[in-house]
């Protein structure tokens, strides 16, 4: 091959390199691990909930191009109410500049720098956080079965509450953070759970949607990342005299026979005077404009909700539920005064990261107040969490194949000054052990052209702009590459109506070895 020829094939072959180094990279020990450290390794530790570890360089590197593709993405860390649309408390959240670090350090290929300048590596064990608990109830031991499907799972925990009480700090210790997923809790004053229990010869019963029993009131739920509840100084959730604590716990499936002993630990608040703060579905069936909750297969659905408020009231938190076809759940207030009070979105629902979303200031809403909502279902081959192959009817129930379109509220009597409590005002999660990164994102962004993707959300084509002579890669959430073309002239136009729906990273590999990303959804 002639030295010309063999030339023009060498840069080619580099243009197609999918990770080329860029002059100045961030490295792991000066920036990553600062990050890794304090957003990902709460779940992504040895024993997690997590299925891989990101404690150590060599975790980290081995799973490069699947941490780039989450983060860009935003689906790691599980966050999926839209900041956007309302700031919540204790958000797990990535900065922009810790996404871009995070792509840039993979693009430099990934370096570890000098392991002397690496903070320390957190620690994780089962210890509780609320050390001297009022209440702790603990549940048998289970042998959690191997299973190719997930298993939910009920166990009531007996307590010794002779009298009503006040709960203002409530935590979920799980038994296994491998294989507990999630734990919503619930108070039981009836003893249905402890009858549905006695009906099944292993510790617990099985349960999906909840726990059996129409009456239990939620008092709390955990999710991987999450820390225990505090209730806002002077209010308290009533814990009833006698009540038995019912959890449910979702286990994923699983090859192996495992063992849980989850537990509950409780604080009880001792203020002479204690706010009712009460858990309830405001926005339930009953209150849908458009109901009933069916669903026809092969169809998407969007249902409404609306109350109006009859008291002053303050919320302090917020719960959406649905199951597996729900695809979208949003609610926001209207004050009397016209006032349009968002309240949350989460636009890509899914069953697994449900949880009790703080709001960063209790909301004070006046009697006369409507609360709204919209849900969308997606009972269609198209949804890949649709439980029936073929689609089949949907309609209201607790079981895997039914549906819930219900919001929770903590909420109290309210007064206009509750807006003034703070219950997070924190801009940013702390970082581990005070570290910080080094890194100066802006080197990266040296392409004049800028990276456009039109339409975005798109169904069936989009269409691909920037600097001509760069690589357009296309990657699913997973990091797998799905469309590589060289973008020729200034536009490209990419048919996508035979991919699965979701959020994909589309990126343009320059020749200088820097690149740009951004993110396309397909729906």
């Amino acid at each position: 091959m002639k030295p010309d020829r063999m030339k023009k094939h060498l840069i080619a072959f580099a243009a197609l390199l999918p990770f080329a180094a860029s002059a100045q990279s961030p490295t792991w020990s000066d920036d990553v691990a600062c990050i890794v450290y304090s957003h990902c390794t709460a779940c992504h530790h040895d024993g997690g909930p997590a299925h891989f570890s990101l404690t150590t360089y060599v975790d980290a590197y081995w799973w490069r191009n699947e941490m780039r593709a989450a983060t860009q993405a935003k689906l790691m860390p599980p966050w999926p109410a839209d900041e956007a649309y309302r700031p919540l408390a204790h958000e797990r959240l990535l900065s922009q500049d810790e996404i871009d670090i995070i792509a840039a350090w993979v693009d430099g290929g990934a370096p570890e720098g000098n392991a002397q300048n690496a903070p320390a590596a957190p620690e994780y064990s089962s210890e509780a956080v609320i050390t001297n608990p009022d209440i702790t109830a603990i549940m048998d031991d289970y042998v959690i079965p191997s299973s190719t499907s997930d298993n939910y799972r009920c166990f009531v925990l007996p307590i010794n509450n002779p009298a009503n009480s006040w709960i203002t700090g409530l935590e979920v210790v799980p038994g296994n953070r491998e294989m507990v997923h999630h734990v919503l809790v619930f108070q039981d004053a009836t003893g249905q759970a402890q009858q549905l229990d006695a009906q099944d010869p292993a510790p617990g019963y099985s349960g999906f949607g909840g726990i059996g029993v129409p009456s239990a009131k939620l008092i709390g739920m955990w999710v991987p990342g999450s820390e225990p509840y505090f209730t806002p100084q002077g209010m308290g959730i009533k814990l009833l005299a006698n009540a038995d604590i019912v959890i449910q716990v979702h286990y994923p499936a699983t090859s192996s026979v495992q063992l849980d002993s989850t537990r509950v630990n409780i604080r009880l608040g001792t203020a002479p005077f204690m706010r009712e703060l009460a858990i309830d579905a405001i926005l339930q069936h009953s209150n849908m404009t458009n109901g009933p909750l069916v669903i026809p297969a092969n169809q998407v659905r969007t249902f409404n909700q609306q109350y109006t408020v009859p008291i002053n009231a303050t919320i302090t938190a917020i719960g959406p539920h649905g199951h597996l076809i729900c695809r979208s759940l949003k609610s926001w207030a209207v004050k009397p005064s016209g006032e349009v009070v968002p309240l949350i979105d989460i636009p890509q629902w899914d069953f697994r990261w449900q949880d009790l979303y703080s709001f960063r200031n209790p909301i004070f809403l006046p009697s006369g107040t409507v609360i709204h909502s919209e849900g969308v279902y997606d009972n269609t081959s198209a949804n890949p969490n649709n439980p029936s192959s073929p689609p089949q009817l949907v309609t209201a129930g607790e079981a895997t194949t039914d549906e819930m379109f219900l919001f929770f509220f903590a909420w109290t009597p309210g007064l206009a000054s509750d807006e003034a409590i703070v219950i997070d005002d924190g801009a940013h999660p702390e970082h581990h052990l005070g570290c910080e990164t080094s890194f100066s994102v802006g080197v990266i962004d040296v392409v004049a052209a800028p990276l456009r993707i039109v339409p975005n959300p798109a169904a069936e084509r989009i269409t691909i702009s920037g600097a001509t002579g760069s690589i357009i890669r296309m990657l699913d959430a997973t990091g797998r590459v799905v469309h590589t073309a060289s973008l020729t002239m200034q536009e490209e136009v990419i048919d996508v109506a035979a991919l699965r729906r979701g959020p994909y990273i589309v990126e343009l590999l320059h020749r200088d070895g820097t690149n740009q990303r951004a993110t396309v959804v397909l729906e």
